[in-house]
């Protein structure tokens, strides 16, 4: 009978670990997946923020896409506002903005325009992007409609990085 009993125990013991080791692998794997996803989750742009660009006159400029082609525009250009795909109850925004041509806003890139991109968590892809060794132009800004940072592309261009607050 004790030959059983200590049978019976010794199953138990490794039926225990057997459990206890599948758990913590499974949890060990899904925090390693979970990390993995959130890392890639913060590089991702959500979408285009807006499409800047110089020109000899912006208000003329303004006042032609408004005639011509029906933009509903204001003193900065135009705003399109759009649905997230993913949450058809959220509202996001698209900037159209027709700059100066002597515009030192889009230095120390030497193109004519520059694009914002949408972005999720900023600060912990700034610091992603700065450990890749992106060049980040200046410091995070932080104003009543999100957060914004600009840094230079593969090619020298800047690209503004905006956060919104939505």
């Amino acid at each position: 009978m004790q030959r059983t009993t200590k049978s019976w125990n010794r199953h138990v013991a490794v039926a225990a670990f057997l459990i206890a080791t599948s758990f913590l692998s499974g949890f060990t794997f899904k925090t390693i997946l979970t990390q993995r996803e959130e890392t890639q989750k913060m590089k991702k742009v959500t979408g285009i923020g807006g499409i800047f660009f110089k020109c000899k006159d912006p208000k003329k400029m303004t006042e032609w896409y408004q005639k011509h082609l029906g933009l509903n525009t204001n003193p900065y250009g135009a705003t399109f506002e759009w649905y997230e795909g993913a949450d058809s109850t959220k509202k996001g925004q698209t900037q159209w903005t027709p700059f100066p041509e002597t515009t030192k806003y889009f230095e120390p890139s030497t193109k004519d325009f520059m694009i914002n991109y949408r972005v999720e968590n900023l600060e912990a892809l700034v610091e992603e992007l700065k450990t890749n060794g992106v060049t980040i132009v200046d410091t995070i800004e932080t104003v009543d409609f999100g957060k914004f940072v600009h840094i230079l592309d593969a090619e020298g261009n800047k690209v503004q990085l905006w956060e919104p607050k939505d």
